[in-house]
Parts: structure tokens; sequence; C-alpha cells
């Protein structure tokens, strides 16, 4: 068990609601950002390495990559950075399967453990094509976090618990990351499936809009994965915006 899991679980025996932001990794910010996040209540914190054609990213994480694009922005230079951010909860990525195609599945998994990454998301692999990107990433100690659909039939629910390793990634609803005006019913629907077929902690992400949604969503599961409205803060007011929404959050999260 790696240290995503292994921290999970513990603080969920403790009663506590997993807390997860993501960053768009190389926008303007983005390590002021993740300290601010860690330092007010992130469990854990999901770095974004932009891709030129990210299939699960709604208008504003898009935005955010490309700007990073533009601005130079490689995975190498992201994970040269991530040593030095300091943070002392576990770290993800989350980007798609042809950077990881690219260097290979055992150097890709290589770079992400010499950096101190935990735990990697990669959207666009399914499951019954994860094998070679599952074993480099077992070998050195990544967790592959693994995502299940509101689509999926019971039966490969199990499956895909099987495979996950840190937590269960429930995506909240069809369509692409963003904000939306209230919490899609598929989002409790299906956190509420896997929590009957897995002890894996599940996380509800895509369509987490603000602190009553994410307090709404862990009624039902272990905790939540928030993207477009840390991502949104961070690009109109800044790091500090971003902390004081973590903390905000964080504090809706520990409400009875």
């Amino acid at each position: 068990m790696g240290r995503i899991e292994s921290e999970f679980r513990a603080k969920r025996a403790e009663g506590r609601k997993l807390l997860v932001p993501y960053i768009t990794g190389g926008y303007p910010g983005w390590q002021e950002a993740i300290r601010a996040c860690a330092a007010n209540g992130a469990d854990a914190i999901e770095i974004g390495i932009p891709f030129s054609d990210p299939v699960m990213d709604g208008p504003v994480i898009q935005q955010a990559s490309q700007a990073a694009l533009e601005a130079g922005v490689t995975p190498t230079s992201i994970l040269h950075e991530v040593p030095d951010l300091d943070v002392d909860i576990p770290l993800a990525v989350m980007t798609y399967y042809n950077l990881v195609h690219h260097p290979g599945p055992e150097r890709f998994a290589a770079e992400l453990a010499r950096a101190g990454i935990s735990g990697a998301i990669l959207p666009d692999l399914p499951l019954e094509e994860a094998g070679p990107w599952c074993e480099a990433a077992d070998a050195h100690g990544i967790e592959t976090i693994m995502l299940a659909a509101p689509t999926a039939p019971d039966e490969r629910l199990p499956l895909v618990a099987a495979r996950a390793r840190g937590f269960l990634y429930s995506v909240g609803l069809l369509g692409v990351t963003g904000e939306r005006s209230s919490l899609a019913e598929t989002a409790t629907d299906l956190a509420a499936r896997l929590k009957a077929v897995t002890d894996t902690p599940v996380l509800v992400g895509v369509g987490v809009s603000n602190a009553e949604q994410a307090y709404q969503a862990t009624r039902v599961a272990d905790g939540v994965i928030q993207g477009a409205s840390m991502v949104r803060r961070l690009m109109q007011f800044g790091p500090d915006a971003v902390g004081d929404y973590v903390a905000e959050v964080r504090s809706a999260l520990d409400a009875p």
C-alpha cells in the first residue's frame, strides 16, 4: 500500500473527509498555490501536467494548460520543480497517456518516483490497456488512481476497484471538468455503488464546484477532488485566493 492510500485510510478511520485540489502545473503561481493548498487543509494535491488535447478538461483547465504550454512548460520542467515544493502531503499527477507512451511507462514512472510523486491519474487509459503502465508504476511505487464512470455497469466496478491504488476516482457526471450550479445526482449514486464493492477510499471529482457541493458529496463519498473551481481562482485572483478557498471547503467538510 502506497503513501496516498495509507494516509487516506488512516484519516478516514479518524472520521476526516478527504480534500484533493487540482492545480495546473506550469501556470504562473502554481507552486505557491500548491503550498497554499497544503497549508489550508488539503490531504493530497493533484498536479496537472498540461497536454495539447485534454479530453477530460473543460474550458477553465484548458485555458490554464494552454497558457502553460505557450510559456514552454514540459512534463520534465514541472517534475523538476516538485521536490522544491516542500509540502508534507502526497502529490499525484494527472495527465494523458500520450505523455507516458512517448518516453515509455518505465521511464515515466521512474521520473515520477525521482520527483517525489506518489500517484498518477491517466483518464484516457482504459483498464483493459493499463497493464504495461500499471506494472511499471507498481515497480516504482507509483499509485495508479483509476477512474470509474457513471455509465459503468455493476459488473465492471469491482474490476476497476481491484486495479486501483491510492483511491478510486468516482467521476461525478458525464462530460468535462467545470463548475456547475448543483451537484449531479450521478455523483452520489456512483460513489454509493463503488462504496458497496470496495474498501478503497472513494473520492468524487468532476462537477464538485463549491464548499456546499463538497459537503453534499462527502455524505456518501470519502472525499472530493476539485479542479475548475481551484484553477479559476488561481487565474483570476492568485495563489492566496486558492488557499482561502481550500480553507473554506475544509471547514465545510469538517462540519458534523
